[in-house]
Parts: structure tokens; sequence; C-alpha cells
């Protein structure tokens, strides 16, 4: 049970930052008053959680005293014990909410995410496979009125990719998308195959948060290597014929960015230079969380391509998160966008590990839906 004064404790910080948002100083500045803004929006959502579970925790003895009471009218006790079982079911979730709230959020949640799709082993299969995880993703976020556009694409010889990167523009869209980050598995038979036998091929996603202007990301021009190209693909004569292509190469690191989607030079410029900050910004996060010994095991998402993440079985209509040994019997449905239960069960398995690794509560981390995970 989580003791009142505890709750009390941590907002306390609620009227230091209120008072803040008042301050001139924090007004004018912009930076400052982002942050002061999702601190805020952090706190009043903790203190809305836990006016609910106390307000159950309230009530519960109240109405237990009542149903109890056998001097009181029959049909009264029996609300009071209608009420009693409702709120005892509810109770359980109203304190995980208010755990989860205790947990400091990732500013970069709600970020833009920058996503990058490529098709690994399997040949012309894994680009077929890498295209219909790009399908997959839209139609997720056409769900949500997300806005994707397109920064890059390399396609293969039967509508596949064998890479595409495109940027997710919503509020909270890198909150949503960067668990997907590793190793994407699929079992089915191919178009290319002839005698019906069943192929194994892969694709790997990396997904980052869009890097912001307070990242102070700054790339000075000697470092940057820019090579201008005529677009590939689809898009018409004018941008198959124009220079207007860009890729950039940040040399100390290596990290390359690439866009070709604009029939603008200058707006593909833009967009590459977007990119590779991105790029910088994750591997920099990847840098620090490594120094605060957060482990692989904390951070399921964290952009290692090594990673087998999930299992896409067709023939078994079968797809199954190897991370959190979750398996559900919808690839019909999941490979059409419908993600929301994934996403929701990744979310609060994630949440339930940093319970554990930084609150030491433990007997959350496993969502309720999961199933035995396959040992293909």
């Amino acid at each position: 049970m989580i003791e009142r004064r505890q709750i009390e404790r941590v907002l306390e910080r609620l009227q230091v930052v209120e008072a803040a948002l008042a301050d001139p100083a924090v007004l004018g500045n912009p930076r400052l008053l982002r942050e002061k803004v999702r601190e805020h929006a952090t706190y009043k959502r903790l203190d809305t959680l836990a006016r609910e579970y106390f307000r159950i925790l309230d009530e519960i003895p109240s109405s237990r005293q009542i149903a109890l009471d056998e001097s009181a009218d029959p049909e009264f006790r029996a609300l009071a014990r209608t009420e009693v079982a409702a709120l005892e079911a509810r109770l359980p979730q109203a304190e995980r909410d208010v755990l989860y709230a205790l947990l400091p959020p990732d500013p970069a949640d709600e970020r833009n995410a920058v996503v990058e799709i490529r098709a690994g082993t399997g040949g012309e299969e894994a680009a077929l496979f890498a295209a219909d995880l790009f399908r997959m993703y839209g139609r997720y976020c056409e769900a949500q009125r997300w806005k994707i556009s397109v920064l890059d694409s390399s396609a293969s010889g039967l509508n596949g990719y064998k890479e595409i990167v495109f940027m997710v523009t919503a509020p909270g869209a890198y909150g949503a998308l960067r668990f997907e980050s590793g190793g994407h598995r699929v079992q089915r038979v191919p178009v290319t195959e002839a005698q019906g036998r069943i192929h194994t091929s892969a694709a790997t996603v990396g997904v980052f948060p869009e890097a912001e202007e307070e990242d102070e990301i700054d790339i000075p021009a000697n470092e940057l290597r820019i090579d201008i190209f005529c677009a590939g693909g689809k898009g018409g004569q004018s941008v198959n014929t124009t220079y207007s292509a860009i890729r950039m190469t940040h040399l100390p690191t290596g990290l390359v960015a690439q866009c070709q989607d604009e029939r603008s030079q200058l707006r593909n410029k833009e967009k590459a230079l977007a990119v590779l900050k991105s790029r910088l910004l994750e591997q920099r996060r990847q840098a620090e969380a490594a120094k605060q010994g957060k482990t692989r095991r904390d951070l399921i998402g964290s952009g290692d391509r090594n990673q087998r993440i999930r299992t896409y079985n067709f023939p078994q209509n079968r797809i199954t998160d190897h991370r959190i040994n979750l398996t559900l019997y919808s690839l019909d449905r999941i490979i059409e966008g419908d993600l929301g239960n994934l996403f929701e069960a990744l979310r609060r398995h994630d949440l339930g590990q940093r319970l554990e690794t930084e609150l030491g509560i433990t007997g959350l981390a496993t969502p309720a839906a999961a199933t035995a995970a396959d040992n293909d």
C-alpha cells in the first residue's frame, strides 16, 4: 500500500514548479519554460491519480461497514456490497497508476520519431517484409492521425524496400514507437517460393527521437561531408534528373543520413541534417545510459539491431515478442496496424521493470495478456 505522506512529499514539488511558471526569468527562457511545463504536467497527473487512489481507499471501509451492518436496510446493504466489490476491483489498477506516475518521465517520449527499416537476411523476401513493416507502422500512425513523411528509401525489384527512413510527426510518437527497435523475424511462404516452403527472413528497425534545439547538437562544417546526387526511384523526370538528393556523413562517428524525398536540394539538406542530429542524439543518450549503469534489461527497444525482438509467423497467425514472452494469435490484425495491445503490453512491462530497478517494487513487470513464448 502506498503511504499518503510519501505522495505528499513528492507533490510538494508541484507548488515549487507552479511558482517557477510565474517567474519572469523562466517565462523569458524558452528551454527552461518547456522543462517546467513538462514537469508541471507530470506532477499534476500524479496529483490526479493519487486523489483517485486515496478516495478508493477511504471509501472501501465505510462501504464495507454499511454492508456488514445487520440493522441497515437490506437493499442498502446490497448496494454497499456491490460498491465494495467495484472499489476493490479498481484498487490494484489505481495503485499501479500512482506507482507509474512516480517514475520520472523521459522528456524524449513526447518528441517526433525518426524510424528506419532495413531488409536483413532473406533477399527479396526480406525487402518485402521491410515494406510490410513500413505499411504496418503507417496504418497505425494513420489511425492515430499522425503525420508520416518519407525521408529516404531504396526500393527492391518486387516493390519491397532494401531500406526506408521516415519521420513520424506527433506529440508522443517516439514514446509509442521506441520499443520497436531491434531485429524482426518473419516466417511465411514467400511469393518467390514455387514449392510452398516456409522461409525465415529478417528486417531491422531503428527508432530514435528527433533532435531539438535544446539538445545543442552543433556539427562544425569541417566534421561534415556532403554528397549531392540524382534522386532515384519514383518521383518523375524532374526528380530523377536533378541533383537534389543529399547524403551527409559525420566524419568523427561515421554516421550517415540521406534524403531524396523533396525536389528541393535545400529541403533535402535540412531533412538529412535533422536525421543526422537525431542519430547523434541517440548515440549520446546511449552513452549516458551506459555511464549510469543502465542495462539492456532496463531499456527494451534501446536500438540494438542484433537483438531479435519479435517473430511474425504467418502460417499460425502468431506474433511473439521475445523480450516479454508475449504471444498473440492476431497477426492478421497486427500487420494491418492494430498495434495498440502490443504497444500497451510493452509499455507496462517497461514500467514494471523501472519500478523494480528505480523504486524496488517487484511483481508488476509481466503483462497479464502474456502467454508462453515460442522457442523456435
